[in-house]
């Protein structure tokens, strides 16, 4: 017996599904910026270190609980969704891309996840640099997902595609960069005042 929907279930995936996107990434973005101060407070004295690190990991674990694994699994449940109502997209290659492209967020999800574990228990060594590298891939991955579902199987190789690469690019070295400079003028600063 073959599963009867209502016309309108395909666009009511959709909605769910993009929605839950927004949430997801929303919550990727900021968790990893979380992971960055909670690694940077390690450089405070205690007790304002304690207070730091303590505050930071029940903001990661709400932030990680409450909105990004939430927003995850409405994106992924409505995006099964469309695939049941559009059963002839597993057969195209754009979605294969798409797939592999979601499998490396979801590992990316669970890398956060390990993270923020490492961190509530003080063993985690990654510096806030790596950090910081590291908050651009989730970006890099959108402008991939969101342009193959765009374009489909007409993905695009002419320029405009490059320059959005390049733009990509250049804003994470742009954030890279101006963090590097923060942290070389704060270390002169300091060593002007001490």
């Amino acid at each position: 017996m073959a599963l009867s929907l209502p016309p309108e279930s395909y666009l009511w995936f959709k909605t769910f599904h993009i929605i839950g996107v927004v949430v997801w990434f929303a919550g990727l973005f900021y968790l990893v910026r979380l992971f960055i101060y909670h690694v940077e407070a390690a450089e405070q004295e205690q007790p304002i270190r304690g207070a730091f690190e303590q505050q930071y990991g029940l903001m990661e674990r709400r932030l990680a609980n409450i909105i990004t694994t939430p927003g995850m699994a409405v994106a992924v449940s409505c995006a099964v969704g469309l695939l049941v109502v559009n059963p002839s997209w597993l057969q195209q290659s754009w979605m294969h891309a798409k797939l592999l492209f979601v499998a490396f967020l979801l590992g990316y999800h669970w890398l956060c996840y390990r993270l923020m574990g490492q961190l509530q228990r003080g063993e985690c060594n990654w510096s806030g640099r790596q950090l910081r590298a590291l908050n651009e891939l989730p970006t890099l991955l959108l402008v991939i997902v969101v342009l193959l579902v765009v374009f489909k199987q007409q993905f695009p190789t002419g320029a405009a595609t490059w320059l959005t690469v390049g733009l990509v690019v250049f804003m994470a070295a742009s954030i890279q960069f101006y963090a590097r400079w923060r942290r070389l003028r704060a270390e002169r600063e300091a060593a002007h005042a001490g």
